[in-house]
């Protein structure tokens, strides 16, 4: 934060401020994005937000945007991502789960805590689970699934994962890995395959013992 400070100046910039607001919502939720506050944060002064947003709920659409962008258009990503097998592919998808560079689970939480407060941000979020789900099951029907098997394996691998999320469930690298396998054979009722497996844990450093 302090080299992006550096390098855009005294009034920092758009994604100076919008880090700073995805910062304080992820640590004390909405009603924390407030300009004054940011600008404290951020050591700028509170008129140097207005040359980069009209007012506050610019500010918060574009945090919205910026999830929506991130989240939602990685996990379509990575379900359109090329696979062998429908196994891989379910790996694929399990990448957002790990990798908070391809799926930030810690903003979700913040996006969809922030939809109980806010009709309009639960309509977004409702809009996001439909492509995401829609998005799944193309990729179920993509290996050879019907429809309507691919809409309840969408929807089940999709609810499961946003349950982890909403619950704020736990588990260390070792005890995920381990059931990972079990996961992929339920969600898409194909074992995944050994080199499939290993190319998985070595894309998120993970060597089983």
């Amino acid at each position: 934060m302090e080299q992006a400070l550096n390098d855009s100046g005294w009034r920092g910039s758009p994604e100076v401020w919008l880090q700073a607001a995805r910062d304080a919502l992820l640590d004390s939720g909405v009603d924390a994005v407030k300009i004054l506050p940011l600008a404290k944060r951020l050591g700028l002064s509170r008129t140097s937000f207005y040359w980069f947003f009209e007012d506050r709920e610019a500010l918060l659409s574009a945090l919205v945007t910026r999830w929506r962008d991130k989240n939602t258009s990685s996990l379509v990503k990575q379900s359109e991502a090329y696979a062998e097998s429908l196994a891989e592919a379910m790996l694929n998808v399990f990448d957002c789960w790990l990798d908070n560079e391809i799926f930030d689970s810690r903003f979700e939480f913040a996006i969809r805590s922030w939809g109980l407060q806010s009709g309009d941000v639960l309509a977004e979020v409702q809009a996001a689970d439909r492509t995401r789900i829609e998005a799944l099951t193309r990729m179920f029907i993509r290996f050879g699934l019907s429809e309507i098997t691919a809409d309840v394996r969408a929807r089940t691998t999709y609810l499961i994962q946003i349950g982890y999320i909403t619950t704020q469930s736990r588990e260390n690298l070792a005890e995920r890995m381990r059931r990972i396998p079990e996961y992929i054979t339920i969600f898409t009722g194909q074992a995944p395959q050994q080199r499939e497996l290993d190319r998985f844990f070595a894309r998120h450093g993970y060597k089983p013992e």
